[in-house]
């Protein structure tokens, strides 16, 4: 991470550089009625994902100057190097200063200092201090990592021991944060204790231990806010007195993503907030819309809460790597702070695109007002062709002279790249192309791509709980009838997957469970659609008077030497254009029907190698709506399959982590997992609906 620079160079570098700066001390700099928020960002799991996550970032930077920006920590250091490289990218290239996450369980005390140094070297000196999954140290141990002493096995349990030890070993050096629950703390799925009376003696311990500021779990429930905030501020200790409180709010990016990230989280969704969102559920873009419209609601009224206590008010985003709705947000609530000459300054010095023309027209003089911008054709770097007497049929290359007459501002200003972030123009249409959806499904190249949180692998369950779910499995029966109890309903989770199951997998319940009894355990499916009406209450989704489609697949772990034999039966020349499927094993062997097709053709280059087909991208779902190009919020290619298969097959160690080591369901799950193959079978033909399961089954 760069050479070690002495403390007293970090000191005067932090002088010169903004973004070096503690968080503390940029409020101390603050005007006493100002407002200030933060932006959370996650590792993203892809290469395109990182880069596009970048230009995503610069422009949120310019648009938006968040205060500080937070880079999420993976749970016992899973996610350390991928986000220790997002963090420089904040911290050393767009100038932000960082606040970097760094959970302490499950961590050797060598990983935490390593951690803290590499910190140190990136110029990073804020850090949230965070617990992270229970302690299971000796689970976690590497191969090549000695064995604890007994003082260093007790060290890091709570993340109250974290910021004991960053203030023992770094001093003053770092801002620290810690968080708190306005609705209590719980590690169970139907948490009866949580509460935040349970929680405060801990909270007083981690504040009094050394923490700068407190910055809060997600929350929809202004009235368990309110009393929070007060029972802070109140609190006899007076540990609450003056530290900054930032409320964590996730802008509501989709029905399903609100609905598991509520239940993950334990953050209770008040009835007549979901009763808004359930009247939208049907359409995307509506739900975004009134996601929007409920958390600028919650601003305003933390806004109320807050002015209880005097000095600036901040809050924190969780933006889930999106900008769409938390930049609509922050508009519509005036947290944008205003512009100033040093930052004039600063905008000015950035190198300027070519001003734009019209027509060759003279080039449109410069404007400085940073206000929202006065024409769209400011927000298109293209030349444009007027046109007389009708609409310009293509605006990305036509504008009528109404439009032409108008000042542009230049693409770089402030308002543009707010307008571009919120998805206006031809660049708002690249900037946001990712917003439906994001996940598990999307497309790999987004920035969102991959688990909504961005904390790696996890179980999201504690070790009673696993047991409790899924018992002590000693064979391959056990761990099929696990996959069989959840798709009748008996389970309300699998390791891969919390969720139980919608109304559409009904639908193929039967041949599921058949491939399940084979020993095929199911991660994923669809049944095929063939332009059913999106009000369908089944198949349904988006806006209203369009058609959805969907091509059948499954994604399942099978034996190897079942494999061998699906295998030869997927590469028949009849199936070439009938299916597409991707296969990998954890040891990183990696088959596809692109490989293979390749491979038959025998084609070689220059130097004798085999000439390979561009990997396939599979779009699996889409849906034809009036006025709109087609959506496609569903796609399955080699990349993407790739970056999920690492979790997929790291989920069957931290399943067996639950059991002791050397015990009959750890040896089975780890022997599980060195032997099967992770496979996904697109069948191309949406109008036979039960070709795919023929293919597999008969």
């Amino acid at each position: 991470m760069g050479e070690h620079i002495p403390d007293s160079q970090f000191e005067a570098l932090s002088i010169r550089d903004p973004a070096m700066e503690r968080i503390t001390d940029k409020l101390a700099a603050l005007p006493a009625d100002a407002n200030y928020f933060s932006l959370e960002f996650f590792p993203p799991k892809t290469a395109m994902g990182f880069s596009n996550l970048r230009d995503r970032l610069d422009r949120m930077a310019r648009a938006l100057r968040p205060l500080f920006v937070n880079v999420t920590w993976g749970a016992g250091g899973s996610t350390a190097t991928k986000s220790l490289e997002l963090a420089e990218i904040c911290q050393r290239e767009l100038g932000l200063t960082t606040c970097l996450h760094l959970t302490c369980t499950n961590m050797s005390r060598q990983l935490i200092d390593k951690a803290l140094e590499d910190a140190k070297a990136l110029g990073i000196r804020n850090i949230l201090a965070l617990r992270g999954d229970p302690p299971r140290r000796a689970e976690y141990r590497a191969a090549d990592e000695p064995e604890s002493t007994e003082e260093e096995e007790e060290e890091f349990s709570y993340a109250i021991d974290l910021v004991r030890y960053i203030r023992k070993t770094h001093g003053d050096y770092f801002c620290i944060g810690v968080a708190a629950y306005p609705e209590g703390h719980a590690d169970e799925s139907h948490p009866l204790g949580q509460s935040l009376e349970h929680d405060l003696p801990y909270l007083v311990e981690k504040t009094q231990a050394g923490a700068d500021f407190i910055m809060t779990q997600l929350f929809f429930d202004i009235e368990a806010y309110d009393q929070f905030e007060k029972r802070l501020r109140e609190h006899p200790s007076r540990a609450f007195k003056d530290i900054p409180i930032l409320p964590g709010l996730m802008p509501i990016q989709g029905y399903q993503m609100i609905k598991r990230t509520t239940k993950l989280s334990h953050a209770k969704m008040p009835e007549a907030l979901m009763a808004r969102l359930d009247a939208a559920k049907g359409d995307d873009e509506k739900v975004k819309a009134v996601g929007v419209e409920i958390i600028s609601e919650l601003v305003e009224q933390i806004k109320e809460i807050k002015g209880r206590t005097p000095g600036p008010q901040g809050f924190h985003f969780y933006t889930l790597n999106l900008e769409k709705s938390v930049s609509f947000i922050l508009e519509r609530t005036g947290l944008i702070p205003p512009s100033t000459p040093e930052l004039e300054e600063a905008k000015l010095a950035v190198p300027v695109p070519p001003t734009l023309q019209v027509n060759g027209s003279t080039p449109l003089q410069l404007v400085q007002d940073l206000e929202r911008r006065k024409s769209s054709v400011g927000s298109d770097p293209r030349n444009r062709v007027i046109v007389l007497g009708r609409p310009a049929s293509y605006p990305d290359y036509e504008a009528t002279a109404l439009e032409a007459s108008v000042p542009a501002e230049p693409v770089n200003t402030r308002a543009n790249t707010l307008a571009i972030s919120e998805g206006e123009g031809v660049l708002g249409r690249e900037a946001t192309w990712d917003d439906f959806p994001n996940g598990r499904w999307g497309d790999a190249r987004s920035p969102a791509y991959g688990q909504i949180d961005g904390y790696g692998v996890s179980l999201h369950v504690t070790v009673a709980q696993a047991l409790e779910l899924w018992g002590t499995p000693e064979t391959s029966e056990d761990i099929s009838n696990i996959f069989i109890r959840h798709l009748r309903g008996e389970l309300s989770g699998i390791p891969w997957s919390e969720e139980g199951f919608n109304a559409e997998t009904d639908t193929i319940k039967a041949p599921l469970i058949r491939l399940n009894s084979k020993g095929w355990w199911s991660l994923a499916s669809q049944p095929a659609v063939n332009g059913l009406r999106s009000t369908d209450a089944t198949f349904g989704w988006g806006p209203q008077n369009g058609f959805v489609f969907q091509k059948a697949f499954v994604e399942f772990f099978i034996p190897s030497a079942d494999w061998k034999v699906l295998l030869q039966k997927l590469q028949q020349p009849e199936m070439r254009d009938t299916i597409c499927f991707f296969a990998t094993n954890a040891a990183g062997d990696f088959v596809s029907s692109d490989s293979t097709a390749a491979a038959e053709t025998g084609a070689v280059d220059a130097q004798g190698r085999p000439v390979l087909r561009e990997p396939s991208t599979n779009a699996v779902t889409w849906g034809v709506f009036p006025g709109k190009e087609i959506v496609t919020p569903t796609i399955i290619e080699e990349v993407s399959f790739r970056a999920w298969s690492e979790e997929a097959f790291g989920i069957w160690g931290e399943w067996a982590k639950v059991y002791g080591k050397g015990s009959e369901s750890e040896k089975l799950l780890e022997a599980v997992r060195g032997d099967a193959w992770l496979v996904n079978i697109i069948h191309h033909d949406y109008v036979e609906r039960d070709a795919l399961w023929e293919l597999l089954l008969n």
